[in-house]
């Protein structure tokens, strides 16, 4: 049995980011080798990666330095005399290591484009291209959130074309991180979209959104080899990482919650009046108004979100409300608030 995978873009980018997956790239290359998996690659997913890969690398390497230099700079500024040097020099150290980690970045990517290259390239031909156009006229995903997915939709073309010459004995799967263009909205991720479930319907195509543990059922001997032979460890995520998907958690409840605001003035249960009107209102008053010019704050603060976080502002499902309030309270509480903690 043959393992043929068609791994998404967005996959090989992620893997980029974090050189902790070293591991998994060297399981997957040694299986290729060995003749167990194949990859599936369209053309336009190694011309997607390497548009991206310089931006995704660039912003691995500044995402903690540039929290650090922050750190560095406050002790230098604020620490206290005493001991501050020793401080600084044990800082240096971690500097000289986050310089270490940005080389391993550039060990990812080459591992990633050494497998680009030793892989035969599947072109997009015009039957693939006009299928997808097809997608895109009936608003089937990956066309059903009304964006652009053109290439979205050649890469699954291209896997329903390598499905159709399938040989029997062989195994495919489909593995994506782009749960939004690929999988369920508003239930488990880890399933295809409705437009796509009939693709992944018995044993012989699978869907996945997680690469490891797909290649640890099949080969689970060789991905814990592998890893021992990288003393490789799961470690705790920086804390530049937690900070950053704070902030981003915190924006998007925030700037769902603002729709409540937007509808009440839209449907008049509450209006909008300048800071003298509301100053001269009673208290009882001015719990139905909102001042102009905090409404035109707020609008422009939306905007700004909007242009920070293009498509990742919902509207969200229950289900996704409780998903995201659940991720930022975990956050808040490894970074010292008590739980639940939801003020935005």
């Amino acid at each position: 049995m043959k393992l043929r995978l068609l791994i998404d873009t967005s996959v090989w980018l992620d893997l980029t980011k974090d050189p902790r997956h070293m591991p998994l790239l060297d399981a997957l290359s040694a299986l290729i080798e060995a003749g167990q998996v194949e990859l599936i690659l369209p053309q336009i997913i190694p011309e997607e990666f390497a548009r991206n890969r310089d931006r995704v690398m660039a912003s691995s390497r500044a995402s903690l330095s540039g929290h650090f230099k922050r750190v560095k700079d406050a002790v230098s500024q604020f620490g206290p005399e005493e001991g501050r040097d020793e401080v600084l020099r044990r800082l240096n150290e971690i500097d000289h290591r986050i310089s270490i980690g940005g080389e391993a970045v550039n060990e990812v990517v080459s591992l990633i484009e050494r497998l680009f290259a030793t892989t035969e390239l599947i072109l997009a031909s015009d039957n693939i291209k006009a299928r997808a156009a097809d997608r895109a006229i009936a608003k089937v995903a990956p066309f059903h959130r009304q964006i652009n997915g053109i290439g979205d939709a050649i890469i699954i073309e291209t896997y329903i074309d390598a499905l159709a010459h399938r040989k029997v004995e062989d195994v495919l799967a489909f593995i994506t991180h782009n749960i939004h263009d690929f999988s369920q909205k508003g239930a488990d991720t880890r399933l295809p979209h409705p437009d796509l479930a009939a693709l992944f319907g018995d044993a012989h195509s699978r869907y996945s959104t997680n690469l490891g543990a797909l290649l640890n059922e099949h080969a689970s001997d060789l991905i814990e080899e592998i890893t021992f032979e990288r003393e490789f460890r799961q470690e705790f995520r920086p804390l530049s990482e937690l900070i950053e998907a704070e902030d981003k958690l915190t924006t998007q409840i925030w700037y769902g919650r603002k729709w409540g605001i937007i509808d009440a003035v839209e449907s008049g249960r509450e209006k909008r009046v300048p800071r003298e009107v509301w100053e001269a209102a009673t208290i009882e008053q001015r719990r139905g108004m909102i001042v102009d010019e905090i409404w035109d704050g707020m609008i422009a603060a939306m905007k700004s979100a909007e242009e920070r976080y293009p498509e990742e502002l919902g509207p969200w499902t229950d289900f996704e409300w409780g998903m995201l309030s659940g991720k930022l309270s975990a956050i808040r509480w490894m970074l010292g608030d008590e739980w639940d903690m939801l003020d935005t």
